[in-house]
């Protein structure tokens, strides 16, 4: 395990954390990301490695770094129930899991943690910045082919996943509101969801607007996510 010799520090910067059980693999996320070099965005720093779960879980509640690079499979503690523990210890911290598993038990149990990006290391370096910047922006992060699982899963009527726990965060939401959002999460497109509701498509692009803003939501995916975390998939 290495760590940067300094502690928390309010500064212009991205924190990285990069959790793996392969040094190989940490030191050359490592060496890279400390190369970026773009004077238009916030510098990457790393401020720590781990190599497995129980060391990522303490080193993020010591850094409270602002994005964690967490691999799946890993001793001592798997990386799914190092999200779960970080979560609850660094509110503010950004997951993205980095693995090359992208199956449905991994993948689900991993945003249902918490985690608020999945992506596989086939992934290229230029696109790992991309995500870890749009990350710590707020923005969920996916590989395409998880994408497609996730959208997938929350469409299928025996696909819904239950709560595990957290109650969902709607209670700003109109009941109007929680009909589109269930709708959305199972794949209908507005014109659909105005069809299924007797209400003009201009009126549900509304609905939908005001959702993503109640719940400080990106976009239609993290929409989804959002729907496959708490239970809110469709009935």
């Amino acid at each position: 395990m290495a760590v940067a010799s300094s502690h928390v520090t309010k500064s212009p910067t991205i924190r990285v954390l990069i959790v793996d059980d392969h040094a190989v693999v940490r030191q050359g996320l490592r060496s890279f990301l400390e190369l970026q070099d773009d004077p238009s965005s916030l510098p990457i720093v790393v401020v720590g490695e781990a190599a497995d779960g129980a060391e990522a879980v303490e080193l993020a509640g010591r850094y409270q770094p602002d994005v964690i690079l967490l691999d799946l499979v890993m001793p001592v503690m798997d990386g799914i129930a190092a999200t779960s523990k970080i979560v609850e210890r660094c509110p503010h911290s950004r997951i993205i899991i980095l693995t090359s598993f992208g199956e449905e038990d991994k993948v689900f149990p991993a945003i249902r943690a918490g985690a608020h990006g999945y992506l596989l290391k086939d992934i290229s370096p230029d696109d790992l910045v991309r995500a870890i910047r749009a990350a710590h922006l707020g923005q969920a992060q996916l590989h395409p082919d998880v994408a497609q699982k996730l959208m997938t899963a929350v469409a299928g009527a025996g696909a819904r996943p239950s709560s595990q726990g957290h109650e969902p965060v709607t209670d700003a939401l109109t009941e109007r509101e929680h009909e589109v959002l269930r709708l959305l999460a199972g794949g209908l497109s507005n014109r659909e969801i105005a069809s299924q509701l007797v209400i003009g498509e201009t009126t549900v692009k509304s609905h939908v607007s005001s959702i993503l803003d109640k719940l400080h939501l990106e976009d239609r995916t993290q929409a989804a996510i959002y729907a496959l975390r708490h239970g809110l998939g469709p009935d």
